[in-house]
Order: C-alpha cells, then structure tokens, then sequence
C-alpha cells in the first residue's frame, strides 16, 4: 500500500487555466471515466534516509508564506512494512523524511513515476496507536534545524548575505543567496551586537535572526527542500493559476470558493512609526495613509490607526517600515479561500486569480498558505487561502518630518 486509490475528476473540474492547470492535466492519468471526467491516480512515498516505507494512509502537508515552518502529519499502517514496525519507531530520536507525491501514469509501470517532493523535514513526534496499528508522524520542515539554533555570536564584520550562507552551511544546507553589502554592525548602530552579545543571547535564534536581517534588507527567507532561500520578493507577473466560479453555468473548477472581505481594512488607514534616534539624539515619527476605495471616512467610518514603536531608526528607515507595515495590513482586506483537486505545482509564493463571480472579488491574489491532503479513503485535495488589497488604493507618503527631543 505504497499509495492512494484514483479520484476522480467530474466534468468542468479540469484545471485547465495557466501553467498550474496544464501542468495537473499533463500529469494526470488519462483514463476517461463513465462521467466524462479525468480518474486520477495520486500515490504517496514516503523516504527515512533511504528507506522507502511502505504503509503510508494519509498524509497533511502545510505550507505558508510568512515567515514559519511548514508542517506535515503523516499516518502510516503497521504491518506492512517488515522493517518500520513499531519497534523501529519507538526506537528512534531522530530522523529526517522526504514524503513524495506523484500522479501513476495511465499506460507506464509504477516505476516510471515522476515523484515531487512535498516536503522535507525532521519529525518532531512520533504516535503510535497499538490497538488500530498506525504510527502518526508530525514534523516541520528544514526552518526547524534554525528556529531550534540559539545565537552565541556576533557578526559584525558580515553583510546579511555571509550570515545566511554561514548559517546555511553550519547546517549542511544549500543557500540561494542574493548578496548584501551592508555590515551587520551597522544596523541600528550596532544594535545586532548588543542582541547577540547581552545576557539574553540565549533567547535570540538563528532564525530570529535571519527573519530581522530579512526586514532589515526588505528580502524575503524561507527554506524549501533542503535549500535556504535570502533573496529579494520575487511577484509573480501572472497569476499560475485561475480559478472561475460561475454558479449559473456549472463551470467552476475548483470544489469551493469562498471569499471574505474585512470592513475595517476597506476604509481609510494610516500607519505611524515612532522612533527615536540615539545618534542624531532627537525623536521622530513617520505616517504613511491609504485612502479607502469605499470612501468609508464619508460615511462616518474612523479610519484605522496604527502605530508602532521601533528604536534607533533614521527618518528613511521608519519611512520604509511603515510603509512595508501598511502593505501588509492592507493585503488582509480581501481573502479568498479555495478547495480544488490537489495539484504540486503551486508555492506560497505563487499568485492566483479568481474570475467569475461578478464582483469586485474577481482579481489577483497572493497566495497565504496552501494545505495538501491525500487519503486513502478520500482522494488528494488541496485547500489554498489567499489575500489582496482592493484595485484603486491611494497611498500618500508623509507630507512632513514630525521631529523632537524626547522620546515618542
């Protein structure tokens, strides 16, 4: 039991919109059904080393994008595998997987299966149910082996760049690193050092610290597979994949769509960043607005205040922060959470469309997360939550320098 049965594709679930869609179709089975659809025939494999463990029922994978590990739960039955019996899974203290997926060729042998990783990761907790035989594994991916990592030293004399490939490499990983040229020491006067340095070092991670050199340069970090990416945002131009939902004609191709949409983020928003300034030795504040497209302030609507505190910041820099704060609270405005048949194409870091629903929720979204599910007994489906401002938002920069000489 090496994989799942087929699940099947109902006529106008094809996903047959951008490249994700053409990608799926490729790589489903084309066995046609009675119903017109698509039988699709998901298989799960799962690696311990170099182990191939047989048993595999079910497995839950969840990736995001916002700076956190991945997840994954994987149910295995025992008794088919002869060597991962319970025995060998009480045994262990620590070991890496690599769970697999792939779609079984219609006319090819097993063998010929393109797998794609899903993820891999160290598993952080091992179940095992003695009455119905099956071992739960739950774990994260390789971000684990930095958030587990305390600092205990400086790096100063380093750009951002050295660090994540330094940090990278103390953990046998590859590194995909765009390069920085900014010293560390420089950050906020020297504030790194004092972070890494003081009593509460043992309190500061590797991936705490590659998170803040991340904002530091306005990069983006993540681990996929066994690789560290510390590079700047990459958008997408287009969307990989569109998703229509159009209820009158029976042509959706996704299960469900469903889309949500914050009031309190609709209307008018500022955000200020107060900071005061050690070297220069005077406060100062920065304000950043966004004009509601609904126009809510008329409507007797308060607009949304925020306010964030940040030491030792020059004027540009609480300029950027508030205004990368602003983007942020604004992307939480529109959220569109969809299920469709699983694919394994799509990253966190994909963009998707929504188009036929006849409202102002048909746009671009960024994707937030994505969850993958294969079952036995359920087939493999996917559910992807995703956010965007709406189109027409006006951002004004601030308009003065609000400077003191005491702290905000």
């Amino acid at each position: 039991m090496s994989g799942l049965v087929g699940d099947l594709f109902p006529p106008g679930l094809a996903l047959a919109s951008g490249a994700v869609g053409t990608g799926l179709l490729n790589a489903a089975a084309g066995n046609g059904a009675s119903t017109g659809g698509v039988v699709r025939a998901p298989r799960l494999r799962l690696l311990v080393g170099d182990l191939v463990v047989q048993g595999v029922k079910d497995a839950f994978v969840a990736a995001n994008n916002h700076y956190a590990a991945d997840r994954f739960t994987i149910t295995i039955a025992l008794g088919v595998d002869p060597v991962a019996t319970a025995a060998f899974w009480s045994a262990q203290n620590f070991f890496l997987v690599d769970l697999q997926a792939g779609f079984a060729p219609a006319t090819a042998p097993l063998g010929a299966m393109a797998w794609v990783s899903l993820i891999q990761g160290a598993v952080d907790s091992v179940q095992i149910d003695v009455l119905r035989q099956t071992v739960q594994l739950q774990g994260r991916d390789l971000t684990a082996v930095f958030i587990e990592s305390r600092i205990q030293q400086s790096f100063a004399n380093q750009t951002a760049s050295d660090i994540a490939t330094t940090l990278a490499g103390n953990h046998n990983l590859q590194a995909v690193v765009t390069p920085t040229t900014t010293p560390v020491g420089r950050y906020y006067n020297s504030e790194h050092d004092r972070i890494t340095l003081d009593q509460f070092s043992r309190a500061t991670t590797e991936w705490n610290l590659l998170v803040w050199l991340a904002e530091r340069e306005g990069f983006d970090v993540f681990v996929q597979g066994t690789t560290l990416y510390f590079q700047p945002p990459n958008p997408a131009s287009v969307p990989a994949l569109t998703l229509s939902a159009n209820p009158e004609s029976g042509n959706a191709n996704a299960l469900d769509i469903v889309m949500e949409r914050a009031l309190t983020l609709a209307g008018d928003i500022s955000v200020t960043v107060k900071s005061w300034n050690s070297r220069q030795g005077a406060a100062f504040t920065q304000t950043v607005t966004a004009s509601g497209v609904s126009a809510l302030g008329s409507q007797g609507a308060r607009p949304q205040s925020y306010v964030f505190v940040r030491p030792n910041l020059t004027p540009d820099e609480a300029l950027r922060y508030a205004t990368a704060k602003l983007q942020e609270l604004t992307l939480h405005e529109r959220v569109v959470i969809v299920r469709l048949p699983g694919e394994l194409t799509l990253t966190p870091r994909d963009m998707i469309a929504i188009s036929g629903t006849g409202t102002a929720f048909d746009q671009l979204y960024f994707i937030d997360t994505i969850e993958r599910e294969i079952r036995f007994d359920g087939g493999f489906t996917e559910r992807i939550r995703a956010k965007n401002t709406s189109p027409g938002r006006e951002v004004t920069p601030p308009g003065n320098l609000v400077i003191g000489t005491t702290t905000p």
